[in-house]
């Protein structure tokens, strides 16, 4: 179906879920009528596309290494894969596509997205699946999109910490072994420590 084609007009966080999660406005259009699409969709983010400022630098030296060689390592990171459904319609149809967002800094996008200070995340979204219409007679039909089928969106940066903000107002989550957790633990009940900030305030002195 080469015919059909994608955009991605706005993002969102969206208020009401359990976990950080943004809500991108998917619009789809199709000259002929669709009986209806189950695809599913890649998201990658593409550093490369994008200006980042002496700080946001030296907050991702972690993961590009040196400014100087960014030339080399700012590659494409794949960001998640998320399914994307739609009833019958003809010509435009805009859904919702629902991405959760993860928060804990062993993930490399998580890095990234909290290294930014300002301006635009570049995303690219890849999409393939089953589309379902009708041939002449009206016997139902279905092909498959091939992942050629794509579109681009520059999210604000804004809207990724505002949607965090919304979950862990002031904070950030941290993934531990849990043995290296069960020390952390004792070492606070044994100082008599009310809380896991001031755990670690005592432990950086």
């Amino acid at each position: 179906m080469r015919e059909l084609a994608f955009a991605v007009r706005d993002a969102q966080p969206v208020s009401w879920a359990a976990v950080p999660q943004l809500a991108f406005s998917l619009e789809i259009t199709s000259p002929h009528p669709l009986r209806g699409l189950t695809l599913q969709c890649q998201i990658q983010i593409e550093p490369a596309r994008r200006r980042y400022e002496p700080e946001e630098q030296q907050r991702l030296v972690d993961l590009f290494g040196e400014a100087s060689r960014w030339g080399e390592t700012l590659k494409t990171m794949l960001w998640t894969h998320v399914p994307v459904n739609a009833p019958a319609f003809e010509g435009t149809r805009a859904v919702e596509l629902f991405v959760p967002c993860s928060f804990d800094f062993n993930v490399a996008v998580t890095k990234y997205l909290h290294g930014l200070q300002s301006g635009e995340i570049p995303l690219r979204f890849l999409f393939s699946g089953s589309v379902f219409f009708d041939d002449a007679e009206g016997r139902l039909q279905i092909t498959q999109l091939s992942w050629s089928s794509e579109a681009t969106y520059n999210l604000p940066v804004e809207t990724w910490r505002r949607m965090m903000d919304l979950h862990y107002p002031n904070s950030a989550w941290l993934a531990l072994r849990r043995d290296l957790f069960a020390r952390l633990l004792q070492y606070k009940a044994d100082h008599g420590l009310a809380t896991w900030e001031q755990t670690l305030e005592q432990l950086l002195g």
